[in-house]
Formats: C-alpha cells, structure tokens, sequence
C-alpha cells in the first residue's frame, strides 16, 4: 500500500509530471518521424525498387563503393616508410664466430672433435650435410686462405649492412644478397662458406615505421578523386523490380523518396535521438533557466517540437528549405529567452537531421538560421509586430546567404544549376517571412492555451486603452492613480533584483481591479467623489468582508475582461492572507481583544509564490503607506519601508516566495529611492514676491506719468 501511495504521489507531483511530458512527448515524436518511412515516398522494398524511378532534377552522386576500391588500391602501392637501426652487434657477432673457428683449428684434438665442437655451436643438425662439409672445410683450410676468406666475409657484411637489409629480404633472398655484395674473387665453396658465416649473424638493420607508413597511405588515399555519376533530368535512375545500388539509392535520396527501411532497432535509434534531445533542453533549463524549468513550459516545448517533427516528416525534400524551423525558435525565444530558443531548436535539428537523413549542408545552414534569429528576436519591439516580419526577412536573406555558400564549394560558377539555385534561395527567403507569420498567428493561441505570458501580450495589456483599465480609470480613478505609483516601484525594484519587470509592472497595473465592484468603499476613491467614509456606518467585520473580497472580485473582472491568465497571481495574491488590520484593530476596540482573533480578519488568498508577485505585495503596501503621511521626510520614508518588509516577514507572506534577504534589502533601497524623488517639495518662494512684484508695477506707473 505504502508503494502504491508514493507511485500515486509521485505520478500527480510536479515531478512525475515532468516525466509523464517527457514519456508522451518523447513517445509521440518517435511516432511522427519513424512515420515518414511508412508514408508513399517510400519505394524500395527489400533492396528491390518497387517502381521506375527517373531524375527530377540534374543530380551529382558519389560512387563511394568504386571511389573505396580505387582508394585501396592505392593504398597497395605505397611501399613502407624503411628506417635504419643500430647494426654493430651484427659485426661483433660475426668476430665472435670467426674467433670460435680459430679457437677450434689451433687446437691440438683430433679433426672429429673438432667437427663435433663447430655443428655443436653453430647447432647445425645432423641431416644438413652442406653444412657440416662446410664447417669441415672451415677446419682444414690453410691458414692464409682461412685468413683471405675470413675477410672477404666481414667486407661482404659490411656492404650488405651499409646498404641497408629488412626482415622481409631476409626471408626471401637472403642467398643473392649475399652473393652480389662479396667483394673479391672467391670459389663455390668459399661462396657458400661465406654465405653460411653470415646467414647465422645477418639480422635486418632497417624497420619499417609504422606511423610514416600510415600516414604515407593516408595520403595516398586522400588523393583519390571521389568517382562521380550523374543523372541529367529525366534519366532513369532504377526500373521497377531491379536491385537498388548504393548509387542508385542515393541518387533516389536526392529526388526526395525515402531510402531506408525502417526496422525495430531503427525505432529504437530514433527514440533515443529523439529523448537525447529533451534531456538536453530540459537540463538546460534546470542549469540555466531555472524559471522556465515549469511544466508548462516543458508541455509548450513539446508540443512546438511536435508540430515542427510532423511538419518535417510530410514535407518533401526537394522543398525542405521551406521547414519552417524559424519559427519554432522565434516563439521558443518570445516565450523564454534566445538563448533556450537556441539550445531548443538546435537539439531538434539534430533528432530531425538524424532521423530524417538531412544533408550535412542542409543542417548546417538551419543552424545558421537558428542562430541569426536567436541573435535577433532580442531586440524585437514588442509593440510592433511588424518588426517580427521585418525580423523574418533577415533569417530569410541569411538563409539565402548560407545556401549559397554550400553551392559555391559544391559546384563551380559554370556548374551551377540556375533554376535549381533559385528555388532553394526563394524557398529559403519565403521561409523566413513565412515563420514570422506562423510565430504571430500562434502567439496568441499558446499564451491562451498554456496560460503564459508573453512581451507582445504584455504590451497589449499596457495599453491603458484597454477597456479594463478605462474602466478603472474612469470608475475608481483614485485606485487607477495608485496602480500606477506601485506600477513604478515594482518594475523599478523587479529589475534590480533580476525579476521580469514588464511583467510586474503590468500585473501593478490590473492588481486591484477587483475594487471596481464597490469604488467608494476604498479610501482612494473616496476624496476623487469627495464622499463620507461608507464603513463608518458599518461594523468592522462587514468592512473586512467588502474589503478581503477584492482579489476575489479582481479575478472574475480579469476573466470577464479576457485578461492573460499570467496576470491572475498578481491579482490574487497581492495580499496573501494577511491581517486586514485597520478593521481588526477597529474591531479589537468595540468587541474587547478577546473576542477577535487575527484569524479572523485575514484575507483568503494565496500568498505570493513568486518574486514577481511577492515584489508587487511589498510595493503595494509601501506606495499605500507612504501616500497616507503627510509630508513624509526621508527617513520618515525609510522607516515605513523597513517596518511593511519586516511586517511582512513576520507575518510569513513571503515564505513561498523566492526572494532572498539580499533581495528585500535591493527592493528596498529601490523603494527609497523612487518615493523620494516621488515626494519631492516645491521651492518655497519669497514671502515678500508679491509686495515686490507690486512696488515695480508702481514704479513703472510713476516713470509712465512723470
């Protein structure tokens, strides 16, 4: 049971959904790609062509099998790199012999022994008679022919030595290299006497280098030419029930069929291509982004990620240039920041490059294009959406500018196709324009499905044309007056503490639209309709139920109002569940201390949760606090400040808030800041201006009559 209740818990948690998105997603696109192998442009089947298959356009392709072979063979024909080796033990070997031989013939033991002794140490075996009659000769010769032998030997070696020798002569003519170096006349027998001698000290004295061989037939490799074919429009590539060969196939690729046939370990390779990409961008958000690491933004990205896969997997090849991956970024970056825009579309290129056998160059210029608009989106004006279409036409050009570069090393001047070369750049071109379009009409769409906010639904909402906020202006001018000055310490405060300032501000602007339902009964309004107090004839208790009630009443405004659902915490939780004190105290003095609790008198609404929202809290407290003093000084301002923060700490409104004690000593400083340039004084004139003014006016008058 107690298994079941943490797989229960875990499942519904923000982490079990987070693998939940991860599992559905990562499900899904491996069904969307693996997909395009089962649609009609596959055509072969079991490596036989299902149907006859002609160029569609002049094509290029590489013979790699011929191009291999050829490359093989000139790989055969490089010779070994031969390095020399220290060779003097060979000498000294050969003296040790002649020495053993001198030693034996000046012995006085008889001639057997002798022989005996020499087979012994040259282990010479008894079936070799050639060398046995040749040891025999080596002991009976005279001295001075042994002597002239011995040296013919050594100038023999020497010369074998100094032209160099490696294992493989050793092994395949050893006999003729020794014969073509003796130096000097001498018999058949002293021939094979002088054979034998160094045959049993000759050793190689040059190596081969195994890294200059290789790299010498590396080169030899690389300076083959890749073997060329090519298809003219309209030639025939394969007929219908023939094999399809390497050429073939990639020839085919290029028409724009699909070439492989998938199996299950395919799936299983594009499943993990396909997760490998999620674990890339969802870990980048939790290293680098950590406020975007929400499901909501997870489920966002999935389902971009789902719509471009699906929209690569129908497009043809031959139009690929028109994948509208620009797009995905543009609303990635709009939603986050470019730099997850980036990380997001880069690691979906790579699963789409992979799964759908993208060229090299076809990737490398989406890349280009992914990072120009990650660059780009940046300085967007968001209050302009026609500066994403001006933006779309500049990933467009470098578009454009990328693919042209791959057909100036693909192909030389005279080369290039010229109808080919232009629909790709107009394809490219288009597709810029074309993702600024697609971003636009899927902005509004998303931030109403996901429930996020977005620079252009802000600056939409900052309009103080919006119905809401005429509204309230016209309505409750006081509290619109009021949303305004919080609207200047929030945003002000939000980005020294590195909090979404646009955001905070906007929320400032709709937090207390809930007032709208009764106006007069908040003392803003009040002097604006110059009215009596209305809770002066009401009971504390009824007060704080009219006045708690406006988060509440804010919402159903907010929603009536069509107002992004990203505003409604600022709405609701500008109070948390604070203490409504004023009617708590107010209470506290009719009814005695022990018959009101604080619980009482508590707004019921959720804390704020996060910087944004706890930010608007404070400045909301502070700009109410500080407008209630008369001619505040300085340090009169600093002190309040001080008090609502510490007030607000002790009270635990900002217990599921993110904000740091660094934090609420930067938004305070701000606070200080702004509301002493907002309590600024006029400069005090003259007492006596006027008597002045008056006394020049006269004496003008005299001048005038005299």
């Amino acid at each position: 049971m107690n298994i079941l209740k943490k797989t229960y818990s875990f499942i519904f948690s923000s982490n079990g959904l987070s693998v939940l998105i991860f599992l559905i997603t990562s499900i899904l696109l491996t069904f969307i790609l693996s997909g395009q192998y089962y649609l009609h442009r596959n055509i072969i089947q079991n490596s036989v062509s299902k149907k006859d298959i002609y160029a569609t356009k002049n094509i290029k392709v590489t013979d790699t099998e011929k191009t291999e072979k050829l490359k093989a063979e000139m790989v055969k024909k490089v010779a070994p790199t031969l390095v020399p080796v220290q060779d003097e033990f060979i000498r000294k070997k050969l003296d040790k012999n002649i020495d053993k031989i001198k030693l034996e013939r000046s012995m006085s033991i008889p001639f057997s022994s002798k022989t005996v002794d020499l087979t012994g140490y040259f282990d010479i075996n008894e079936n070799k008679g050639d060398d046995i009659a040749i040891v025999e000769n080596l002991i009976t010769m005279s001295d001075d022919h042994f002597q002239r032998m011995t040296k013919i030997t050594k100038a023999t070696l020497r010369n074998i030595l100094e032209k160099g020798i490696s294992e493989s002569d050793i092994e395949l003519n050893v006999d003729k290299i020794v014969q073509d170096n003796i130096t000097g006349y001498a018999s058949n027998l002293d021939t094979l006497t002088i054979e034998f001698l160094i045959k049993k000290v000759i050793a190689p004295n040059i190596v081969v280098d195994e890294i200059a061989t290789e790299t010498s037939r590396k080169n030899a490799a690389q300076s083959v030419r890749p073997v060329e074919v090519f298809f003219n429009r309209g030639d025939q590539i394969v007929a219908a029930g023939q094999i399809v060969t390497k050429v073939q196939k990639d020839a085919i690729k290029k028409c724009g069929y699909n070439v492989v046939q998938l199996n299950f370990s395919g799936i299983l390779g594009i499943y993990l291509l396909v997760a490998l990409s999620l674990i890339v961008i969802a870990t980048h958000l939790r290293n680098f982004d950590l406020r975007y690491a929400k499901n909501s933004y997870y489920t966002l990205i999935a389902v971009l990620m789902i719509m471009i896969s699906a929209a690569a997997t129908l497009m043809p090849s031959n139009i690929i240039y028109l994948l509208p991956i620009p797009a995905f970024t543009m609303l990635v970056s709009v939603f986050t920041n470019p730099r997850t825009a980036m990380i997001s579309s880069i690691a979906a290129l790579c699963a789409l490059s992979i799964a759908l056998q993208y060229d090299v160059d076809v990737s490398i210029i989406f890349i280009f294009g992914i990072i120009f608009t990650s660059f780009t989106i940046g300085r967007v004006d968001y209050t302009r959406r026609i500066d994403l279409i001006r933006i779309g036409m500049g990933i467009g050009l470098i578009l454009v500018a990328a693919i042209t570069g791959t057909f100036f090393l693909e192909y030389n001047l005279s080369e290039i196709t010229l109808p080919i070369y232009l629909s790709y750049v107009s394809a490219a071109f288009i597709n810029g324009i074309i993702s600024s379009i697609i971003a636009l009409g899927l902005l509004p769409v998303l931030e109403s499905t996901f429930k996020l906010a977005t620079p252009y639904g802000l600056a939409e909402l900052a309009n103080h044309n919006q119905p809401l906020l005429k509204k309230l202006q016209f309505e409750a001018p006081g509290t619109y007056h009021h949303s305004l000055m919080v609207a200047s310490l929030a945003e002000a405060a939000a980005e020294a503490v590195g909090a979404n300032p646009a955001l905070v501000k906007i929320g400032a602007f709709y937090h207390d639209v809930g007032k709208l339902k009764r106006p007069l009964f908040f003392i803003e309004n009040q002097s604006y309709f110059g009215i009596e107090n209305p809770h002066e004839k009401y009971n504390p208790r009824y007060s704080k139920m009219v006045i708690t009630t406006h988060p509440r009443d804010g919402l159903e405004y907010a929603k009536e109002y069509n107002i992004s659902p990203a505003i409604y915490p600022f709405i609701l939780q500008h109070h948390g569940d604070s203490v409504a004190s004023y009617f708590y105290n107010q209470a506290v003095k009719e009814e005695g201390s022990e018959n009101v609790s604080e619980e009482q008198f508590r707004y019921n609404a959720p804390k704020p949760n996060t910087k944004e929202t706890a930010i608007l809290m404070l400045a909301d407290a502070v700009e109410s606090a500080v407008r209630s003093m008369k001619t505040p000084t300085p340090e009169e301002i600093d002190s309040m400040i001080t008090k609502i923060v510490n007030d607000r700490l002790a009270d635990n409104q900002l217990s599921e808030s993110p904000l740091t004690l660094r934090d609420l000593k930067t938004i305070a400083a701000t606070f200080n800041r702004i509301l002493r340039g907002m309590q600024h004084h006029r400069i005090k004139y003259h007492e006596d201006i006027l008597d002045e003014i008056e006394a020049k006016n006269q004496k003008k008058e005299d001048n005038k009559n005299a």
